[in-house]
């Protein structure tokens, strides 16, 4: 599996997710970065590496 297809499908589970809340989702491809805004105001980044 390359870096590019896990991105890409981690994405897609957040989008369909409805227990999370998300209010937005966007993704930095060339720092492999997705950032993750919750409903109630709260933001996470998540960087995707692959060893």
């Amino acid at each position: 599996m390359d870096l590019n297809y896990f991105k890409d499908k981690l994405f897609d589970i957040l989008n369909d997710s409805d227990e999370l809340d998300i209010a937005d989702i966007s993704s930095d491809d060339r720092k492999n970065l997705l950032t993750v805004t919750i409903a109630g105001g709260s933001v996470f980044e998540i960087e995707c590496r692959q060893q």
